[in-house]
């Protein structure tokens, strides 16, 4: 059966994201510093923050610069047993010729506790757009022999809808050890995404493909060293329709003084990359940086898939507010 530009650049698309056995449905974008943009990988993260309030921004950059990935959040606990968070996403293409907005809003209850041990519960729910500029697309029978890439050339590709509005939601639980004094914190949770799968009308008969759900599974550890030096391993497990991704990995904290603390650290994505990361915290505001290198043993003739991640992230307290807390974060 032929395939058609779209499926073709599905398939790439779920690729990019080093995820084995890709198929035709797209695969959801998302950052190696997952912990900047929590409401992406669980909603019940939402607010769990050691602070009163918290602003995140991360872009990414990858496959050549071919795509580019802007995240952007905030998020907030309150005195409710309630946390509240917006989570916006968009990628694109260099040529614009592909675009991936959502726009969440999640709530995440955290009344459910067994002394200092916590169960949070999370719904998230959205708007998702996804639109492709066929004006920028190029397909196979415009390149022609001996002359090239010819625009007015008749193509027998058709695109049904090239630009979908759709209702989306998903939900998450998030246990955490809270236990003040404990030199091991233990944390873990387990998301689903997508779970009202939106359609996929792209192309014609499309109406009956829809956005596979994404699950999500992630656990780890706040071990403290000393008063000096924290250190967080972690896993995450993620699959999508045909799709799967496994990582793990481990970030040091070091309290190098009153006001800064240093952060580095790496994960690896299976069979796909690995990703150093670097970071600093000063007086709330927490900067990083990641690069995600190529380490599959894929054909060499792939065109190079390494990626930068930058993040900043601010946090902040209420005038008046206490700012210790006998909290530890189930994120880094």
């Amino acid at each position: 059966m032929k395939k058609s530009i779209l499926q073709i650049l599905l398939a790439v698309m779920a690729g990019i994201y080093g995820l084995p056995g890709a198929g035709y449905a797209q695969a959801d974008p998302h950052f190696s510093q997952y912990f900047i943009q929590p409401m992406s990988l669980n909603p019940a993260l939402t607010g769990a923050i050691e602070g009163d309030y918290r602003v995140s921004a991360v872009w990414r950059s990858q496959y050549g610069n071919t795509f580019s990935t802007k995240g952007l959040s905030a998020e907030m606990p309150t005195s409710k047993n309630i946390n509240l968070g917006v989570n916006l996403l968009n990628q694109s293409s260099s040529d614009k010729a592909y675009n991936y907005t959502n726009a969440y809003l999640s709530i995440a209850y955290t009344g459910v506790r067994f002394k200092d041990h916590y169960l949070v519960m999370a719904m998230q729910a959205g708007v998702l757009n996804r639109s492709f500029n066929v004006n920028q697309l190029q397909f196979g029978e415009q390149w022609i022999s001996g002359i090239g890439y010819d625009p007015s050339a008749h193509s027998s590709e058709v695109f049904h809808k090239p630009n979908v509005f759709s209702f989306d939601a998903g939900a998450g639980l998030v246990y955490y050890d809270a236990t003040a004094d404990r030199k091991i914190n233990l944390f873990g949770g387990f998301s689903a995404f997508h779970i009202t799968q939106p359609k996929d009308p792209f192309i014609a008969g499309g109406d009956k493909q829809t956005m596979p759900i994404r699950y999500s599974l992630h656990a780890g550890a706040r071990i403290i060293v000393s008063s000096l030096l924290n250190i967080v391993p972690n896993v995450l497990y993620m699959s999508q329709g045909e799709t799967a991704e496994k990582m793990a990995g481990a970030y040091v904290q070091v309290n190098a003084s009153e006001q800064v603390d240093l952060m580095f650290g790496a994960n690896l994505r299976f069979r796909d990359a690995i990703s150093p990361f670097a970071g600093f915290y000063y007086k709330g505001i927490t900067v990083g940086m990641s690069y995600d290198t190529n380490v599959s043993t894929k054909n060499a003739m792939e065109i190079n898939r390494n990626s930068v991640e930058v993040s900043l992230s601010y946090t902040w307290w209420r005038k008046n507010s206490m700012k210790t807390k006998p909290f530890y974060c189930p994120r880094f």
